[in-house]
């Protein structure tokens, strides 16, 4: 597996494959939840790029950006062992060797919605580094998790957008065996903590069932409920809501339109995220 730090290396290395890349991009600190990543995209054939670079632009300046684990070693040999064949991991004075006053930016309508209204600007840095990104390494896919469901839509529709020759792939939500989904700021969790937090998608499951029990029908009100479940045991919930897979609007009434519940909530320091299709 080779490391490049640089975008010459990366291109010199690339080039030498004998076809495009799938890219997995990563900020590091991986768990189970990015190997499958990497697994799913090596089942695609040909080479596997992975990316690890923890980007600024996406932190609001009261995030963890400077705190964010880096575990750079443990990375790299998760990743070999994975199949990975190149790892592109820049210094951030490579990938923005200047201020990056041009930006990305992801339509409103999806993007300043949900994660976007808890965290205002973060869709803009995910697409610039991912657009980014794809230049860098002119992969023919990418591989990304469906734990983040909003990012995955927005990506997909910039992808759609721009016109840009790269298949977007969806991996499935890995999860601990007690069913809370995998996640890097996991490790920031308490043992108390930890024990309580399968809390979240096991509200997400009850509003779920709720739904297909029920429809639509009084459907802010089976929100409201679910979020006060879960403030009641002390989480400061952001939202827990079902909305339509396709564009994450609220269905009208009688909507068939597929749906998904997503839900996001602090717990203690730790904020978290999940979903659910319906």
């Amino acid at each position: 597996m080779h490391i490049a730090r640089t975008l010459d290396d990366l291109r010199a290395t690339l080039d030498a494959q004998p076809a495009r890349p799938v890219l997995v991009p990563t900020m590091g600190n991986l768990h189970g939840g990015h190997i499958a990543l990497v697994r799913q995209a090596v089942a695609l054939g040909g080479p596997v790029a992975a990316s690890i670079f923890v980007n600024r632009l996406q932190f609001l300046p009261h995030e963890d950006f400077d705190t964010y684990p880096r575990t750079f070693e443990a990375d790299c040999a998760k990743l070999a062992d994975a199949g990975c064949d190149v790892v592109f991991a820049p210094a951030e004075a490579e990938l923005y060797p200047e201020p990056q006053t041009f930006r990305v930016q992801p339509d409103p309508a999806l993007a300043d919605i949900l994660e976007g209204q808890f965290r205002p600007g973060f869709f803009g840095g995910v697409c610039t580094v991912v657009l980014k990104l794809f230049n860098a390494v002119q992969p023919r896919a990418a591989v990304f998790g469906q734990k983040d469901y909003q990012q995955l839509a927005v990506i997909r529709r910039m992808v759609r957008q721009f016109a840009l020759p790269i298949e977007i792939v969806a991996g499935a939500t890995q999860r601990a065996d007690d069913g809370l989904a995998l996640s890097s700021r996991n490790g920031y969790l308490s043992d108390a903590e930890r024990q309580e937090a399968v809390q979240l998608p096991l509200a997400l499951r009850r509003l779920s069932g709720a739904v297909r029990a029920g429809g639509t029908a009084g459907l802010a009100a089976l929100e409201r409920d679910a979020e006060a479940a879960l403030a009641a045991r002390g989480w400061q919930p952001d939202y827990l809501t079902v909305r339509r897979r396709g564009d994450l609007l609220p269905p009208a009434p009688g909507d068939t339109a597929p749906l998904v519940v997503l839900g996001a909530a602090r717990l203690g320091g730790t904020r978290l995220i999940d979903n659910l299709e319906i």
